[in-house]
């Protein structure tokens, strides 16, 4: 079978497409043949070399954080799905994987997938599969927002930022949405009340606010100084200045910002699926490329400046 690899670490240009052995699944796993994929932050980091750590330095490594397809094969203990059912997942983000979620099938333990909606295509699924589970976490679980609130949500336009900005509509937020200024019909349309350029507002000219969720991890600290008294904030974005600002915040008392790291199991995913079920969630797309064609779909990614997510299609599916 076809699966995209990283041959070194570097720009987009290391991704092959090369032939592996088609998987076989062990104790409690699920083979899923994958119909698409997409691409994260976490994927273009681990192409880049970000995390050796968890990598090592032994090629090839495999790319695709999550994935939407059918199960193709379960191994023994496994109850809970059949061949033949539609399903969304990712693999495990902490972990080395010589095959990931951009191949044509991918292994993984049974806990990691769950039903993917039925109004969705597999390309629309695997928009939605990490963008939904983080933005549904943060607000849901890490912030704990509610109805009446007011939340800043920061690179609105991103896949996170696009489902956590209809996340929060859907919950009663008072939702301001901070992007390019071209983007400001489209989140309007998405459930923002407000949107503000981030290359003209500062953070003194916005907020105050009860709930802010970063995906940018710069002026931490101009931001966290907009949230009211019981203000609560997270960010998804870690780099060297995000978590200094994280450390600080921990040290000086109220107003903390936290880092937030999803790691979706099946009830989370069912979680989500109820979500777009209820229309209170939908794919949000800026472009889809053919498996053979990923490394341009990194190339998307890194460049920015648009809406919603880049898609990898594994198959005409």
């Amino acid at each position: 079978m076809k699966a995209a690899q990283i041959t070194a670490f570097g720009a987009p240009d290391v991704l092959r497409i090369n032939d592996v052995a088609r998987p076989a699944p062990g104790a409690g796993e699920v083979v899923v043949t994958v119909e698409a994929s997409s691409v994260n932050g976490l994927d273009t980091i681990v192409r880049a070399g970000g995390l050796r750590i968890v990598t090592g330095r032994r090629f090839p490594i495999g790319v695709g954080l999550d994935f939407a397809g059918v199960v193709a094969a379960t191994g023994t203990d496994v109850r809970q799905h059949r061949v033949g059912d539609r399903v969304w997942g990712t693999v495990h983000p902490m972990k080395r994987h010589t095959v990931a979620g951009a191949a044509e099938c991918v292994t993984v333990p049974a806990d990691r997938i769950g039903p993917a909606p039925e109004a969705l295509s597999s390309v629309e699924a695997a928009s939605l599969v990490v963008a939904g589970t983080t933005a549904l976490t943060a607000l849901r679980d890490t912030l704990r927002l509610t109805s009446g609130e007011r939340l800043l949500v920061r690179g609105a336009a991103g896949g996170v930022g696009t489902a956590a900005v209809q996340l929060a509509r859907a919950t009663g937020a008072h939702v301001t949405a901070l992007s390019r200024g071209r983007h400001a019909e489209a989140l309007r349309e998405l459930g923002a009340d407000e949107v503000f350029d981030y290359g003209t507002t500062t953070p003194e000219r916005i907020g105050p606010f009860d709930v802010v969720l970063d995906t940018v991890g710069s002026d931490m600290n101009g931001f966290r100084r907009r949230l009211a008294r019981h203000g609560r904030m997270a960010t998804i974005a870690l780099s060297a200045s995000s978590v200094a600002a994280i450390a600080a915040s921990s040290v000086h008392g109220g107003r903390r910002i936290r880092a937030l790291n999803s790691n979706p199991d099946t009830a989370l995913l069912r979680d989500l699926a109820g979500h777009v079920t209820s229309g209170g969630l939908r794919p949000v797309i800026d472009s889809v490329f053919p498996l053979a064609d990923i490394a341009s779909a990194h190339r998307a990614f890194e460049r920015g400046g648009v809406v919603g997510k880049q898609v990898v299609a594994v198959s005409d599916a």
